[in-house]
């Protein structure tokens, strides 16, 4: 069973979510953000102190909702602008349902009638994130969309992600494409889109570990560690934040999906204490 209330988190309205096995998620309405996952009383997501929580710019850390745009990879601002924008919140059975309908400010930078949702649901040890978009103009559209999951690891450099062995890399810090062999570490800056993987991954960092699955809809894992240069130059993270954090993103970014009038998409992405 889920019990859930609204919270105000660094002045920002929130809905915390709470499992009858003391496991917890404080999710924001600014950008469907999930900003914690407390599960065996431990956080188990990185937010970065330095964040920005005014309501209008994007929060570092967490999990960010990127859509209708990945990163750079087309004419919107980094990441589309669902993370910049309020969403509603409501609970439906045992899940928080966040939502981000289209309106006037959403068809000024992307012409398009949608419904964009998250929902979120918590389970022993477990928090299960499902994303959907429902197209509800008579257009077809297309976007791109990555959950992008900031795990929170005691060390980076002791933190080994598996499960990814064999599978096709792009390395965009080199620009070169490999095939992954072994478990992947973590060194200097990393920003890696890998095929996923048919099964879990599995993250250790040397003190707990995580499973991490995603729908196979979701065809791309991207995984994300600024390093300590590129972390220096982030405004709205520690200077060493780096070494306390990784991202692993379930995302759908080397094509777009695109979906006709009146058509409905979903994918997921699924977190369990290992």
């Amino acid at each position: 069973m889920m019990i859930s209330q609204n919270e105000i988190f660094q002045g920002q309205p929130c809905m915390r979510l709470s499992h009858a096995s003391g496991d917890s998620a404080l999710v924001a309405l600014h950008g469907g953000h999930v900003l914690s996952w407390t599960a065996g009383g431990i956080e188990r997501l990185y937010l970065s102190p330095k964040a920005v929580m005014d309501g209008k710019t994007a929060i570092r850390g967490g999990v960010p909702v990127c859509f209708p745009q990945f990163n750079q990879r087309g004419p919107l601002a980094k990441h589309g602008f669902a993370r910049n924008l309020p969403w509603t919140a409501e609970v439906d059975g045992d899940k928080g349902v966040f939502t981000l309908q289209s309106n006037a400010t959403t068809r000024a930078l992307w012409p398009h009638d949608f419904k964009a949702k998250l929902a979120v649901s918590l389970s022993a040890g477990g928090l299960q994130l499902d994303f959907s978009v429902d197209n509800t103009g008579t257009a077809p559209l297309e976007f791109t969309v990555a959950l992008h999951t900031y795990f929170r690891v005691a060390a980076i450099a002791e933190v080994s992600l598996e499960g990814l062995d064999g599978r096709p890399v792009w390395d965009s810090v080199a620009d070169t494409h490999a095939v992954q062999d072994g478990a992947v570490r973590f060194t200097q800056e990393f920003d890696c889109v890998y095929q996923a993987a048919a099964n879990p991954l599995k993250l250790n960092d040397g003190q707990t570990s995580l499973h991490i699955a995603q729908s196979a809809n979701l065809g791309q894992t991207v995984v994300w560690n600024p390093g300590a240069e590129l972390c220096a130059r982030l405004a709205d993270m520690p200077a060493d934040g780096y070494q306390n954090m990784l991202c692993v993103e379930a995302a759908q970014i080397d094509a777009p999906v695109s979906l006709a009038a009146g058509m409905h998409w979903a994918g997921w992405q699924q977190l369990t204490v290992a």
